[in-house]
């Protein structure tokens, strides 16, 4: 039995390079693991999707121009059958919501959360793939 990450609740799904400059991360990461890199763009804002192997692994993105200071970051991404009712759960554990859930077309709905140590992480319901 093989596992799909995109349907499996609790696997690591995806991971995620939010930079100041996609295009030197883009030579960097290509050069260091051979990466293969497809551009395209997730509603108006550039989006690079990383493939290994035929598969899709990540993407790297430019940082959101709401949050100019933040530092470049990679992040990660874990399914969920509900992200609606996995928040509940986090709060009522003592984590918090950093960002609400919302909705991308064609991809899922996602949100970021934070555990009562201060980590921070996105969980996310993916549109059929």
């Amino acid at each position: 039995m093989t596992l799909n990450p995109f349907t499996q609740p609790g696997a690591f799904s995806w991971c995620e390079l939010l930079t100041s400059d996609p295009d030197a991360a883009k030579t960097f990461y290509h050069g260091v693991f051979g990466w293969t890199l497809k551009d395209g763009e997730v509603g108006n804002t550039p989006y690079t999707v990383i493939e290994v192997d035929g598969h899709e692994i990540g993407g790297i993105a430019p940082l959101p121009p709401n949050a100019p200071d933040m530092p470049p970051s990679w992040g990660t991404y874990v399914t969920v059958e509900d992200v609606d009712q996995t928040i509940q759960k986090v709060q009522e554990l003592g984590g918090k919501v950093l960002m609400p859930p919302l909705e991308v077309p064609t991809v899922g709905r996602f949100a970021l959360i934070q555990d009562p140590q201060g980590a921070m992480l996105a969980i996310i319901s993916y549109t059929a793939r």
